[in-house]
């Protein structure tokens, strides 16, 4: 396929991006022919297949001036579009005219655009995953596939995992198709970014064998075979789980190396010593419990004393936090949890008042009847909104010298409560996600 890219940058472009050569010519032949480029393009394929990569690193070698927005970056429709112009605005630099930048629909962004490029003589503007645009109106991806026919010196690159039917509304519109990477190509890449024959807890042992380029040349890329033939081809096929499964693995692995008990030639007795490490599904778990030193013995020859799994604080405040705002009513929550609450209502004059003497039978009733109800239903839904105050009521104590002072920039902490709103709000994710919450 004839290209109009000199053969040295097309050739430094296939040894920084692996196993893409044949997506990088397409995608040179249409982008930077001086002659015709189409207006669209779109660049479809699964998680993690090198689309946005090949894109940015063609863009960045050639001298056509262009700008990336990611998607998933951009809360709003017009968050989107004002991050497309501050982008299209900081690529030109001096050579761009001034624009508002605020852009209530999309004639506004189309009108602020024409200016930016009416200087240009071709201009490529990528939105990556932009199918996964959040609060995204379905005439948005259309709407943009036609600013080529209002800026005709415009190209318009989008990055999708998976171009549904009529996305665009338009025919004609050619597609690169970005596949699966095979087990060659995966181990390809893999073996391209070996890990260093060390360990972070080698520096305290003694007599640390020193190794030479030849002997990690020889031995990562048969440990990465194994790792993908044995737990990464049934449960982590993509690339960067793949080398997050190798990092996990490789101190366990070669920590009979660094002991002096073998060296890294002999893969052989590696594997039959660390054959419990490829058995195991344990790698493959993901846990919010900080992972703890693994002994290199097999199983066998550890000790068989089971320890007790403790959370840290954060996730057990509030894991305890759900529990107690699924199985309260919210009536209740100024009764139960607030420091300020009394137990009688106070008179103007002072005393208090006789509590109120309702009906017996009818209270009795009413009371059992809520209990079964809330029996019968178990835990109950409840709002992030509440949650978040009764955590705050419990767990986020301070001093009488703060009081007042907004608790997000208090310091001292009773009770051993940590981080701020970002870490208790990123906790809450993680516990929601592995469906503890």
């Amino acid at each position: 396929m004839a290209t109009v890219l000199p053969d040295e940058l097309l050739s430094s472009l296939n040894e920084s991006i692996q196993c893409r050569e044949l997506q990088l010519q397409q995608i040179a032949c249409l982008l930077t022919s001086d002659i015709f480029s189409p207006p669209n393009l779109v660049l479809y394929g699964t998680e993690a297949t090198g689309k946005s990569l090949a894109i940015n690193a063609l863009l960045q070698a050639i001298d056509t001036p262009s700008a990336l927005v990611r998607s998933k970056e951009c809360i709003t429709t017009r968050h989107l579009l004002e991050r497309t112009l501050s982008e299209v605005q900081d690529t030109l630099k001096e050579t761009a005219p001034s624009v508002d930048g605020r852009c209530e629909s999309i004639s506004a962004f189309v009108v602020q655009l024409q200016r930016l490029l009416e200087r240009q003589k071709k201009f490529i503007l990528v939105f990556d995953n932009i199918d996964r645009q959040r609060e995204a109106a379905p005439t948005l991806v259309p709407a943009l596939a036609r600013l080529s026919e209002l800026t005709p010196n415009l190209t318009t690159v989008f990055i999708v995992t998976c171009p549904r039917p009529n996305l665009f509304q338009q025919p004609g519109i050619p597609h690169i198709h970005f596949p699966h990477y095979t087990r060659s190509e995966l181990l390809t890449l893999v073996s391209s970014s070996p890990l260093p024959l060390e360990s972070p807890s080698s520096a305290s042992l003694p007599n640390i064998p020193t190794f030479n380029q030849a002997d990690l040349d020889y031995l990562w890329p048969r440990f990465a075979t194994a790792v993908h033939d044995s737990l990464a081809q049934p449960a982590a096929n993509t690339l960067p789980s793949l080398r997050t499964l190798c990092a996990r693995l490789w101190p366990a692995f070669i920590a009979p190396i660094l002991s002096n008990k073998y060296s890294p030639r002999e893969f052989s007795k590696l594997m039959v010593r660390n054959r419990h490490l490829f058995q195991s599904e344990d790698a493959l778990k993901h846990s919010i419990v900080p992972p703890q030193s693994q002994s290199t013995d097999p199983p066998q020859q550890q000790s068989r004393k089971t320890s007790l799994i403790i959370l840290p604080p954060l996730p057990s405040q509030l894991l305890l936090t759900a529990y107690l705002a699924s199985h309260t009513l919210p009536k209740h929550d100024t009764l139960l949890f607030s420091k300020y609450s009394t137990s009688q209502r106070k008179r103007r004059g002072g005393g208090t008042l006789a509590p109120r003497t309702p009906n017996k039978k009818t209270h009795v009733a009413n009371t059992n009847r809520k209990i079964l109800r809330i029996q019968m239903l178990g835990a109950q839904a409840f709002p992030l909104e509440r949650m978040l105050a009764i955590y705050s009521a419990l767990f986020r104590d301070y001093d009488e010298a703060d009081e007042g002072a907004d608790w997000r920039s208090t310091k001292k902490r009773k009770r051993g409560t940590q981080g701020g709103e970002a870490e208790v709000l990123m906790t809450f994710s993680t516990l929601v996600g592995m469906g503890l919450i």
